[in-house]
């Protein structure tokens, strides 16, 4: 599900009209729902129910503080990927011992700051980062907790920049070397502690099939570490994908119930009815790393047309959002659906490019789809860009940052200002 649908013939965010909010508070504009949120984390918490396990958010998805709080009070866990996403999980009320510290390139700073706030485990990549983990540890006088990443060369079938399960990908050590290496550290690395085994194979997934060759493949090696190491904990990634092509015609985002099984995308339900009978019985603490799957369909960016320009090849609708606000679109091709805030009175449609103010030909949102003839001055949502979007954004041709906010029932909470012109000089000099 997700908060957002129209009434009254105006698009809300669960109680808020969003139409008054972007006039009050201007435009590119993030807006949230805290309702959605919480629903996601909820049911993949359920549905994990049948074996000991932990929920823990990947910070990269959207690291807002106050995303991280309402998390945090949920009982969440969190992957991070740097020391800043630790100190922004302390700072939001996370508990570091519920985090596990991810990412190939982890520097010296970085792992002093998580060893001396007590990270739960270092998901480690490489052979060469285990022995520098020791080595960093050592100096401390510590032990510094450690799961390897595997690399089970499983492919998830999705796009070649989100794909990391391969043996061609640059994540996690091959499946086959992880024995020996397991083997290596008890023997040879005095201030590690093998706390567990980690994989992900990918993101935006949406079959089961390849969460089911990954699991049953690495099940037996996660068993064998067990027994020969006292591993504690397996954590299986996350990557479970959302839907980004939706309809608003019924309000919600469950159109594909009428849709034949087959075809259907895959649900968190299915995901746990086929995911934790093959985790019952190893006796290991399971650990999932959802990111977009949480916050995904939970987040919009508002923007508003400044002026259509009709050429003889196309239609050009020019929004006041760029690609240095949202930049999945000329990233990785990323779909985000377009709708106005005001509900269409027709079905009548025109085919456009929704673009940017960058100075870029890779700077828009859609090519040659059929839209609905929004006009200048009219505001209208990206959808699902709660994940990926503000945290991916950036201050290219000089713009500033757009605000956040976050909806909790009929209340509109701004959780980052926008920035200012002062704001963007800010540390130069």
């Amino acid at each position: 599900m997700h908060g957002f649908s129209y009434k009254n013939a105006s698009l809300f965010c669960d109680d808020v009209d969003l139409a008054p909010l972007a006039a009050e508070h201007g435009t590119p504009l993030y807006v949230y729902s805290a309702t959605t949120i919480l629903d996601h984390y909820r049911r993949l918490d359920a549905a994990l129910a049948g074996v000991d396990h932990e929920v823990a958010y990947a910070v990269k998805a959207n690291s807002n503080l106050s995303v991280l709080r309402l998390l945090a009070n949920e009982g969440a866990g969190f992957d991070i990927v740097s020391g800043g996403e630790l100190f922004r999980v302390i700072k939001a009320g996370g508990d570091p011992a519920h985090c596990t510290f991810a990412g190939v390139g982890k520097t010296r700073e970085e792992i002093v700051y998580a060893l001396e706030q007590g990270i739960y485990s270092f998901n480690v990549e490489s052979e060469e980062e285990l022995r520098y983990l020791n080595e960093v540890a050592g100096e401390l006088g510590v032990i510094a907790p450690a799961a390897v990443r595997v690399n089970p060369n499983v492919d998830a079938k999705t796009h070649k920049y989100i794909s990391t399960g391969k043996s061609e990908n640059k994540f996690g050590v091959d499946f086959e070397a992880i024995p020996s290496l397991y083997e290596r550290a008890a023997k040879e690395l005095p201030h590690i502690k093998l706390r567990g085994l980690q994989m992900h194979i990918g993101s935006q997934l949406t079959s089961i099939a390849p969460f089911i060759e990954a699991v049953e493949k690495v099940a037996p090696l996660a068993k064998q570490l067990k027994e020969k190491h006292s591993i504690e904990f397996w954590s299986i990634g996350g990557g479970i994908g959302i839907i980004y092509q939706e309809s608003l015609a019924s309000g919600t985002i469950d159109w594909w119930e009428n849709q034949p099984e087959q075809e259907r995308p895959l649900t968190i339900e299915q995901y746990g009815r086929e995911i934790v009978p093959r985790l019952k019985n190893l006796g290991l603490r399971i650990l999932l790393e959802p990111g977009r799957f949480i916050v995904g369909n939970a987040g919009v960016l508002l923007t508003r047309c400044l002026y259509e320009k009709k050429g003889r090849a196309k239609t050009f609708k020019i929004v006041d959002a760029g690609m240095n606000d949202l930049i999945r679109p000329a990233l990785y091709e990323g779909h985000h659906e377009i709708v106005p805030l005001k509900q269409p009175q027709s079905n009548e449609r025109v085919a456009v490019d929704v673009v940017g103010p960058i100075c870029e030909s890779g700077d828009f949102f859609c090519q040659n789809r059929e839209l609905p003839d929004f006009q200048p001055g009219d505001f209208i949502a990206l959808m699902s860009a709660g994940a990926y979007g503000f945290v991916m954004a950036s201050n290219y041709n000089s713009r500033p940052l757009p605000a956040e906010i976050l909806v909790e029932g009929d209340a509109a909470t701004v959780i980052r200002k926008r920035q200012s012109l002062e704001d963007l000089i800010e540390g130069e000099l």
